[in-house]
C-alpha cells in the first residue's frame, strides 16, 4: 500500500474536521495556539530526562509520542490549508533557503548559528 501524500493527509484531517463541523472554531489564531500546546506535549516527554534515561523513555512511551507527533502535523496541515499554502513546497523553499545558510562545507559537525560559522 503507497504511503499517503501530504495532500492524502490534508484531506483526511478536512474531513474529520467537517464531519464534526468544526471549521467555525478554526481560526488562525485559535490553530496556532493549538499547534504550540500540541507541540508542549510532545516536549513533555523531555521534560527532566537526559541521555539513557531520555532514549529509554522515548522507547517506552514510542506509540504515545507517536500520537502526539501526529497531533502536530495534524494542526500543522489544517493552518497550512486556512492560508492555502502547499505544506510540500513551503518546505522545499524553506529547505533552500536554510541550505545557503548553512553550507555544508561550513556547518557540517557544528551545531553553530548561521552567524556564527
Amino acid at each position: 500500500m503507497p504511503q499517503p501524500t501530504l495532500n492524502d493527509l490534508t484531506t483526511a484531517a478536512l474531513k474529520f474536521r467537517d464531519e464534526r463541523e468544526w471549521k467555525q472554531f478554526h481560526n488562525f489564531k485559535d490553530l496556532a495556539v493549538t499547534l504550540s500546546l500540541e507541540a508542549a506535549e510532545v516536549l513533555e516527554h523531555c521534560q527532566w530526562k537526559n541521555g539513557r534515561e531520555l532514549e529509554q523513555h522515548l522507547k517506552d512511551q514510542r506509540e504515545h509520542v507517536s500520537d502526539e507527533l501526529a497531533d502536530v502535523l495534524h494542526v500543522l496541515l489544517l493552518l497550512a490549508e486556512h492560508l492555502d499554502l502547499d505544506l510540500a513546497d513551503a518546505f522545499d523553499k524553506k529547505l533552500h533557503k536554510t541550505a545557503k545558510k548553512y553550507p555544508v562545507h561550513k556547518a557540517r559537525g557544528t551545531s553553530k548559528k548561521y552567524t556564527d560559522l
